[in-house]
């Protein structure tokens, strides 16, 4: 089993780096910073700290190409979402569009979701308005900050996936 480590930056905690097996790169994070495990709120724009196990990969393959991976990885399609709504009995977990709670889609129009890497975060089981989606995906221009997730380069995260085991988990914090 290995660790992968996000370290918040001291000077700006909505970038940090992920530290692992040959593995030194930068990352943004929420754009409220990082908080500490179990203070995490649906919509706080917070990374939440703590030790996460690494869940299953999706990517859009109309953009890349499959993973080389040991993870469970799945080709998304438009008709993919994750539950954001603490009220449903889905919340926290994946969804098929059309859905009536509220929700993300997964087939977005920026590169954002190309390759995500689900992690742990408050899914066993889900605790309503602990937090949903919180993913490693691929960072915006500049590592701009995220909604909560772990973001960086597309080369970064395939490298990372490329090295990630099963048993392997992320500490962030």
């Amino acid at each position: 089993m290995q660790t992968w480590r996000v370290l918040p930056d001291l000077d700006d905690a909505r970038r940090g780096r992920l530290v692992g097996p040959l593995t030194d790169v930068c990352c943004a994070l929420g754009r409220s910073g990082v908080t500490p495990e179990g203070e995490k709120r649906e919509g706080d724009g917070k990374t939440p700290a703590g030790r996460y196990p690494l869940r299953r990969v999706f990517y859009r393959p109309d953009r890349v190409p499959e993973p080389v991976t040991q993870l469970s990885a799945t080709a998304l399609t438009p008709q993919m979402g994750w539950c954001d709504d603490p009220d449903s009995a889905q919340y926290n977990q994946f969804v098929q569009l059309p859905f009536n709670g509220g929700h993300e889609k997964l087939w977005r129009n920026d590169c954002l979701y190309d390759l995500v890497l689900v992690i742990g975060h408050n899914d066993d089981p889900p605790r309503p308005g602990g937090g949903s989606a919180i993913f490693v995906h691929v960072a915006k221009e500049g590592f701009k900050p995220t909604e909560g997730c772990v973001a960086l380069k597309a080369p970064s995260l395939v490298s990372l996936l490329r090295l990630a085991k099963p048993t392997d988990q992320i500490q962030i914090g």
